[in-house]
């Protein structure tokens, strides 16, 4: 009689594979989202200290389909990894200032605010 092998849950240990905690919280996002967030924590973890240096950087340019890009990039404001589905991307032609899209949006109504107190500023005077 031919021998079978029997089928045991593989004990390898990788760094990039640690999701313990995450998993219940991955369950209610779509698939490719939960991807996403997967795949911007290994970022994380992966660059560490290094995302001060690389603040507003290109990380990552990937082909989702024929038509659409996905992008993942740190945030040059708040320092987040972040992916141009998700959070949006407002880039920088020199890929060095390049911030997502909660950020891109203070940022033009705090230079809309300093515009009009200039203009309070220049009426007054």
């Amino acid at each position: 009689m031919a021998r079978t092998r029997s089928r045991e849950p593989s004990k390898r240990f990788s760094i990039l594979d640690d999701d313990s905690g995450q998993e219940a919280a991955e369950e209610k996002l779509p698939k490719d989202e939960a991807g996403r967030q997967k795949i911007k924590r290994q970022y994380e973890q992966l660059l560490g200290i290094r995302i001060e240096k690389l603040k507003g950087r290109i990380l990552n340019r990937e082909r989702i389909n024929k038509t659409i890009e996905g992008i993942y990039f740190i945030c040059a404001s708040c320092k987040r990894i972040c992916h141009n589905i998700d959070d949006g991307l407002v880039e920088d032609p020199e890929n060095v200032n390049n911030l997502c899209g909660t950020c891109a949006g203070t940022k033009k109504k705090e230079e809309e605010k300093a515009k009009r107190r200039r203009a309070r500023k220049a009426k007054k005077a």
